[in-house]
């Protein structure tokens, strides 16, 4: 048997080795190596052959050669594959190393979005994925969060969709137009800090929960450690959107809710963490979980600085005002509660008299002084039992009373049927979008964190409810509220905006624009090649439009086109996105007049509008 079988065989013994179809995860093994894993090293040692092949004896003490391993797993471990060795040909690696063997910060593009990522832990070591990691120096970060040009801008009122005329803005020259936006939320992010750093009153976000279902729209698949810097690089820049006195809203359930929470720690401070929600989503439980049936989700809540932090009462509803106040007196001023005026007996106060209106000395822990009570009667706010012995009561009218103070338990708010029947009012019961949150929880919390006037910002628009929720209390409060919704995947067109224009009213308008695509337009019909023929078709047309990869000799890449057309459909169009430089997917402010990018003046009339720019 070959020594490289026999390693294979070996390293199979230890399933976080092993791909789901059974194939050996060799940049796993090489990582392993490179850090002197225990139970890799203890694995080879069990055999002889690998034993005398990769470890030195000193002294009677075996030292394992890394070094030689890893070599050996480059020259053959990699090789062995048919597409790794078809991108060896065509020049897909960097200064002799392929990219998965690097440990360096890189950005991943894989189907539906971005991550900013290191490498691999042991919590990612069943990871399959399905575009490699590119890595990226620091000016291509930077070149790649550049702000965007802008594109496809349209008005949109109760009348329908209307030419884009000009953003509106107020007296200190922020744009008032609520705002639907189609691109890359990081990199949309990036393009409204121009226009809204420290503006934005609320944030709200129900990023994907990374709970291994990927039922839901957008991506909900990824791994752990990918999660959490998907989630950082957004959360860095969301809180430069957030004004001093802001609050960001995020929902999650028990997949990532503790390590969301150092994660916030580490961003925002910990000393600006506020609260923990917790949202009852079910009134019932299914009988199907494996251990405790789940009916809550959390909303994690922190503050750009808690120093500066305000929070709105909640206004009672109609039901606890009916249940709890009366006007048993017909008094003009309205309904009323009673209060007490008597601490307890067990209470700090100091026990003092007071004299009553007739003449009657009561000694108690009164919670007011005899000139305020003497106030209380004049302006007749007393009720006192009739037979006159009695303790006094103080009215507390409905009208004095601004609401409750929120509370963390929202139990009474909505829950995900109500989200299901909001979808089908508005699409009807075929609806396909079936996960959003209900618009009345949203609403729940912008009246927390919220004014009339605020910019309310919701990077992971999905159906829209943000929206729904912002305009709903706008026409219950009169309030002149703005919503800015960021969306990548192409249900925005059939989704999120049809339900905003469904609930829109006559003063209600907003903007959509998209950012504008270059490479990504390649990404697109990529993913959606049904065979060989169209990723050839795209191949072709790429080499005359796209930004190609620095790292790609396009001339081998013709010279091997037989082996590409002998992958699978997978290794193809993974190949083809690799090809393309991921910092062109969209194109950059600073590229408005490059000829390449043909910029139209229409797109460059909506560009200078919203970043300002002299013409």
């Amino acid at each position: 048997m070959k020594l490289y079988e026999t390693l294979e065989k070996q390293l199979k013994k230890e399933s976080n080795y092993i791909s789901d179809n059974g194939e050996l995860k060799k940049w796993v093994v090489i990582n392993k190596a490179q850090n002197f894993d225990v139970e890799l090293i203890g694995l080879i040692l069990e055999n002889k052959d690998l034993k005398a092949k990769f470890f030195i004896e000193i002294k009677g003490v075996f030292v394992f050669n890394q070094t030689l391993f890893v070599q050996f797993l480059e020259q053959k471990n990699y090789l062995n594959n048919s597409y790794t060795s078809y991108k060896n040909k065509v020049g897909l690696n960097i200064d002799g190393k392929y990219l998965k063997q690097l440990n360096e910060v890189s950005l991943v593009w894989p189907f539906k979005d971005c991550v900013l990522e290191g490498g691999q832990s042991r919590e990612e070591d069943k990871r399959e994925e399905i575009f490699f990691n590119e890595t990226l120096a620091q000016d291509e970060i930077t070149q790649l969060l550049e702000p965007k040009v802008l594109t496809n801008a349209k008005r949109f009122d109760i009348d329908g969709k209307k030419q884009f005329d000009k953003f509106n803005r107020n007296e200190q020259g922020v744009i008032t137009d609520n705002l639907v936006i189609k691109g890359n939320n990081l990199l949309a992010l990036h393009s409204l800090k121009e226009e809204f750093a420290g503006k934005v009153k609320l944030i709200y976000i129900d990023p994907p929960y990374n709970t291994g279902n990927d039922s839901f729209k957008y991506n909900d698949t990824f791994n752990h450690s990918s999660w959490l810097t998907f989630i950082k690089n957004r959360l860095e820049i969301a809180k430069d959107l957030l004004k001093d006195d802001g609050l960001m809203f995020i929902s999650c359930d028990d997949n990532e809710q503790a390590y969301l929470k150092v994660l916030l720690d580490e961003i925002f401070g910990r000393d600006n963490f506020v609260t923990n929600f917790v949202w009852r989503r079910r009134k019932t439980q299914a009988n199907l979980a494996k251990h405790i049936a789940p009916v809550h989700d959390f909303i994690i809540c922190v503050a750009k600085n808690k120093k500066n932090l305000l929070v709105n009462k909640i206004p009672y509803s109609q039901e606890f005002i009916k249940k709890t106040f009366s006007n048993p007196d017909k008094d003009e001023r309205g309904v009323y509660q009673t209060g007490p005026l008597a601490r307890p007996a067990n209470s700090t106060n100091k026990e003092y008299t007071l004299k009553m209106p007739n003449g009657r000395e009561i000694k108690a822990k009164w919670s007011c002084s005899q000139e305020t009570f003497d106030k209380y009667v004049k302006e007749k706010r007393l009720v006192i039992p009739r037979d006159g012995e009695g303790m006094p009561r103080i009215k507390i009218f409905l009208t004095e009373l601004e609401g409750q103070i929120p509370n963390t338990w929202l139990d009474n708010i909505a829950t995900n049927d109500e989200a299901s029947r909001e979808i089908e009012n508005i699409f009807g019961t075929n609806a396909a979008f079936s996960f959003s949150k209900p618009s009345n929880l949203i609403k729940h919390l912008v009246i927390i964190g919220a004014n009339k006037n605020d910019i309310i910002l919701d990077f992971f628009a999905g159906s829209g409810t943000t929206a729904q929720a912002v305009l709903n209390l706008n026409k219950e409060d009169s309030g002149n509220r703005q919503f800015i919704l960021c969306e990548q995947m192409g249900y925005i067109q059939t989704v999120t905006i049809e339900r905003v224009k469904k609930i829109m009213e006559d003063k209600d308008k907003f903007i959509y624009f998209e950012l504008k695509k270059y490479n990504q337009n390649f990404t697109e019909q990529i993913e959606s090649a049904k065979d060989t023929k169209s990723v050839l078709k795209i191949w072709e047309e790429m080499k005359v439009k796209s930004f190609l990869n620095y790292n790609v000799d396009i001339q081998k890449q013709e010279q091997h086109i037989e082996e590409f057309k002998a992958l699978t459909l997978t290794e193809q169009k993974h190949h083809l996105i690799e090809l393309l430089d991921k910092n062109q997917l969209y194109v950059n402010l600073s590229s408005l007049n490059d000829k390449d990018f043909s910029v139209s003046e229409e797109d460059k009339k909506v560009t200078q509008d919203f970043y300002q720019l002299k013409k």
